[in-house]
């Protein structure tokens, strides 16, 4: 076991002097900073708006005071489902300044499972999207006679369980006008133990299980997280993850406590036009959204002819050019000629696209491969990795972008307890563990040891300067027949990165002589490659069948087992005539691939990858 990181010490330390509240945090944020900006988000009309701290604390004070009106109690849950835009930022900050506690639901969440979430809850109160969010709500007529209101955000009042935005904020006016002092009162009697969020973690299997996160959590991971100098106050973020999901919900209380501000849209279509818009300083994403960036530019217009060659030889010189940036050296002469004019070609161009302004973005919820990492380092944009868990408040590391390392996700925060088990499993322990599951003491003591280490699950590793990499999730570990035990992330990774017209990657191969893996193409590039190939009138299913689509396949693959040790390389592969998405199971609300249910709902695929190789093996 390797020695634990982290000292109780400075834990206390930090502790004392955060925040009692997201609500403190947020009163303190307005009165020393009332007229800075705070948010830009989009109109109707498409045209970005603004609000300063004091606007965010009139209008969420105003929400606070409906909820306190309608006789909502300390910790008392109120439900949003939504896509990420300013209200869901309003709403939340409100039931933080009415001492209540948000219960996040994905938007996508199908409505047994809303019904499940709102109910294991005990949410009174939901806040809503449209009206096609209010029908999940009201199409169970328990869950309906639970829910005292339902608050609209696109849409409105009916007389009687609906409530439109503007009404509820009406209401709460109206109430701080009798009772001025009913949102401070409830803001100084809410403290660092009293429940802040429910968060059901979508799961790989299983139920959906509620993780309570305290007020403490939040505010010790700001005022942590301050320490390692990551963000100031004049960057501006682009905020686009989704709020239901704690990373978004950590990029909230950073910027409550930094003061940065932020672009809010969570539509994932707008991410390239917008960035073009608001040309944000920064920007928080999942890997996939920087693999699509980069297969963008790899399969687009700039990657045939004289463009293309140009391109190639702009990385090539990047690439050189990178042990000289990592050290902080000067470029050999005849080197920094080329890399400047491969900046000015390409790579500014490439910049230019994300807005001009980006100093570096954070990747995580997921493992990102450093080759992906090494490509965008090479054009100069820097990509470092973060890691964390629902459970342990989400940001629990973060490599600092003023020393990347390409695959370690960096130090871990300031003050939290950090060990690697015996078996290479990361443990955690601190103020931003959550306090357990929602109703379910034995998945709690499941999680949680008798010593209050949190196990993540994940094996990992500290290096000599205690920096933390992330190999692999414990149980989807594989171990072929021959004894070798694989990371599947590890060989994902490597596929996501050198085949450009795949959208997921699935290895396996646990109990085989060899690993095999299920592919699955992006629908939008499938289809542009079906319209210059003359393949314009098949489907998507069609597509992904064809015997050219194979044939390309194959070079890619070949490259990406280049990244892999012998015993890791893809030797069968098979491509899937479907997307795996959150409505047929395959996914999770958060994208995460249900690995043991998509290997199990395509046996018969995934058998076919092994039996006629190891049939052929054994005869010989």
């Amino acid at each position: 076991m390797q020695t634990p990181t982290g000292t109780a010490e400075l834990q206390a330390e930090i502790y004392a002097r955060s925040p009692q509240s997201l609500g403190a945090m947020l009163l303190e944020r307005i009165r020393i900073a009332p007229d800075d900006q705070a948010f830009m988000y989009p109109d109707k009309q498409e045209v970005w708006q603004e609000l300063s701290w004091s606007q965010v604390g009139e209008l969420s004070t105003a929400f606070a005071a409906g909820l306190l009106a309608r006789g909502m109690v300390q910790e008392e849950r109120v439900g949003i489902i939504a896509t990420t835009r300013i209200e869901w930022a309003l709403a939340d900050y409100g039931i933080a300044l009415a001492g209540c506690a948000t219960t996040t639901v994905y938007p996508n969440t199908k409505s047994e499972d809303v019904r499940f979430i709102l109910s294991d809850s005990d949410s009174h109160l939901v806040v809503a999207e449209d009206m096609s969010q209010v029908e999940k709500v009201t199409a169970y007529d328990q869950l309906d006679q639970d829910i005292t209101v339902i608050i609209v955000m696109d849409g409105e009042s009916d007389g009687e369980h609906v409530v439109s935005w503007e009404d509820f904020l009406q209401e709460g006016r109206d109430y701080l006008e009798a009772h001025p002092d009913c949102v401070s009162d409830r803001v100084a009697a809410t403290t660092r133990d009293h429940l802040a969020t429910l968060i059901y973690t979508s799961g790989t299997t299983g139920r959906p299980k509620g993780v309570r996160l305290k007020h403490g959590a939040w505010t010790y991971l700001a005022e942590s997280v301050e320490l390692m100098d990551l963000v100031t106050s004049d960057l501006l973020a682009y905020l686009w993850l989704p709020l239901s999901h704690s990373f978004g919900k950590s990029m909230m209380a950073f910027q409550v406590k930094y003061g940065f501000r932020t672009a809010i849209d969570g539509r994932i279509d707008r991410i390239t036009e917008n960035l073009g818009i608001v040309k944000p300083s920064f920007m928080c994403g999942v890997p996939r959204i920087f693999e699509k960036v980069r297969v963008a530019v790899l399969t687009g217009e700039t990657s045939h002819g004289i463009k293309g060659m140009i391109a190639h030889w702009a990385f090539s010189v990047g690439f050189k050019a990178i042990p000289y940036r990592l050290k902080g050296e000067d470029l050999p002469p005849i080197l920094a000629l080329r890399h400047k004019a491969a900046d000015k070609l390409v790579f500014s161009k490439l910049r230019e696209k994300m807005g001009g302004n980006i100093r570096f973005m954070i990747s995580g919820a997921a493992k990102l491969s450093p080759q992906v990492q090494k490509w965008f380092y090479a054009a100069g944009i820097i990509v470092v990795e973060g890691y964390g868990m629902t459970e342990v408040a989400t940001v629990d590391a973060v490599n600092h972008y003023h020393r990347p390392v390409f695959g370690c996700v960096g130090d871990t925060i300031p003050g939290l307890e950090t060990k690697i088990a015996d078996d290479g499993e990361i443990l955690f322990r601190g103020p931003v563990v959550m306090d357990g599951y929602h109703k379910n003491p034995e998945a709690t003591a499941e999680a949680i040891d008798e010593e209050k280490w949190f196990h993540t699950g994940d094996i990992g590793y500290l290096d000599e300067q205690g920096l933390l990499f992330v190999t692999d999730r414990k149980k989807d570990l594989m171990k072929t027949s021959g004894g070798k035990y694989i990371a599947p992330t590890k060989v994902e990774a490597a596929l996501m990165a050198n085949v450009p017209y795949i959208s997921q990657a699935i290895a396996v191969g646990d109990g085989h002589k060899y690993v095999g893996a299920l592919l699955v193409m992006d629908p939008d590039l499938l289809m542009k490659w079906g319209k210059n190939h003359g393949h314009q009138h098949e489907s998507y299913e069609e597509l992904t069948q064809l015997p050219e689509i194979r044939h390309s396949l194959d070079r890619y693959v070949a490259r990406a087992n280049t990244h892999l040790e012998k015993w890791e390389t893809i030797k069968q592969y098979a491509v899937l005539d479907h997307e795996l998405t959150v409505e047929s199971g395959g996914v999770t609300e958060s994208m995460k691939i249900k690995r043991a249910r998509v290997i199990a709902s395509h046996a018969e695929i995934v058998e076919s990858l092994f039996n006629d190789v190891e049939e052929t093996t054994r005869e010989s």
